[in-house]
């Protein structure tokens, strides 16, 4: 059940880009408000035709420009969820997600609530969106797109109307959910926080142009990827497992290259969890330093020196299974005669690796295996 995508267009925005999803896979497409992310949403949902476009589920032609093909929205089993919800407010929440079922299917209201169920809403079916917080709202939408059986999966900015804490909530549920998801999804996101969280791989966007596909370690060894996504937002995601909740505030994680302390993190011993780990947060020393207030010293060997325009470098340090990224100046790479292959010690702050940067592992990830 692959999702096939190919979208030209000159007007109202210059587009060009071509993907493929996997079942189960969920890609995310990054970019600047602008970039053209929702055009192609819109594009796959047959909200809009591009002058030039191919979009194909499971051999299942829905667009094809070439040969005159455009099935209508109704006709393309495609679940969205916008970012505004779109709930019918004089409906209770059980009736929103019927009212996405065809009128004919059997046990519309038992088949809702076990959809209200799946995105943790149980007993929760009779109330009304006013009735709703912001984050049970989205729920509902989730199910509401899930009730039509689709295909495809459709996620338009679907966080960005709740608060921070209700954010971090609706991506551990959203990963939890994956593990029953056999269709592709497509998550439209600005934050590459969330993108990084949550995708298997990312589409960067800008101008309506594909800059880089890949996956998040393959966009942030990309020169042009980096410079198109903005240089603060540079990361990289390490794979670790909760081991122990400290009487002082921090949780023990393992990596594969030793331990990792954090500010409290959410989840028992034993959780497969990914960190994102702000490339401008971290020091690289040649030996393992003594007498620091950083807790974290990870050891690991230079991947891979990237070159930027400006005073700075990337450094991609491979720990293990895992990855860091390092933003230093070009002058200390030199001043430490960085060369592939070179051993090097990553230094990391606790307290630089914001709560919201950490996020169980996606069902299928056997990183720390």
């Amino acid at each position: 059940m692959a999702l096939e995508v190919m979208a030209r267009a000159d007007a109202p925005i210059p587009l060009e880009a071509t993907f493929r999803i996997e079942p189960g896979e969920l890609l995310a497409l990054v970019g600047h408000s602008g970039s053209g992310k929702t055009t192609l949403l819109r594009t796959i949902a047959g909200l809009w035709r591009p002058e030039t476009a191919r979009v194909a589920v499971d051999g299942e032609v829905w667009l094809d420009t070439a040969d005159g093909v455009n099935l209508p929205p109704h006709r393309r089993h495609v679940g969205i969820v916008f970012q505004n919800y779109a709930l019918f407010p004089h409906m209770t929440a059980a009736q929103n997600v019927m009212a996405a079922m065809n009128r004919g299917a059997p046990n519309r209201r038992t088949e809702a609530e076990r959809l209200l169920a799946l995105v943790n809403l149980p007993g929760l079916a009779d109330r009304k969106p006013g009735q709703l917080s912001g984050g049970q709202q989205q729920r509902v939408a989730v199910a509401r797109a899930l009730a039509r059986r689709p295909q495809a999966l459709l996620l338009d900015e679907p966080f960005s109307a709740v608060d921070r804490a209700t954010r971090e909530q609706l991506y551990d549920e959203i990963i939890t959910l994956r593990a029953h998801l056999k269709m592709p999804v497509v998550l439209v996101t600005h934050d590459m926080n969330e993108a990084q969280l949550l995708a298997d791989r990312m589409v960067v966007i800008e101008k309506g142009r594909m800059v880089r596909q890949g996956t998040s370690a393959e966009v942030m060894a990309d020169p042009e990827a980096l410079r198109a996504m903005g240089i603060r937002e540079i990361a990289a995601m390490l794979p670790a497992i909760v081991v122990e909740h400290l009487d002082d505030g921090l949780t023990l994680l393992d990596t594969a290259t030793g331990p990792l302390f954090l500010p409290t993190v959410e989840g028992a011993p034993g959780m497969r969890v990914r960190v994102r780990i702000m490339a401008h947060e971290v020091i690289l020393a040649r030996t393992r330093p003594e007498g620091l207030s950083a807790q974290n010293i990870l050891a690991g060997t230079v991947a891979g020196i990237v070159a930027g325009t400006g005073p700075g470098v990337i450094v991609q340090v491979r720990v293990g299974e895992g990855e860091i990224l390092a933003r230093i100046t070009r002058r200390a790479a030199q001043q430490l005669g960085l060369n592939l292959g070179d051993d090097v010690h990553a230094i990391i702050k606790s307290m630089s690796v914001a709560r919201d940067h950490v996020a169980r592992a996606p069902y299928h990830d056997e990183a720390m295996k």
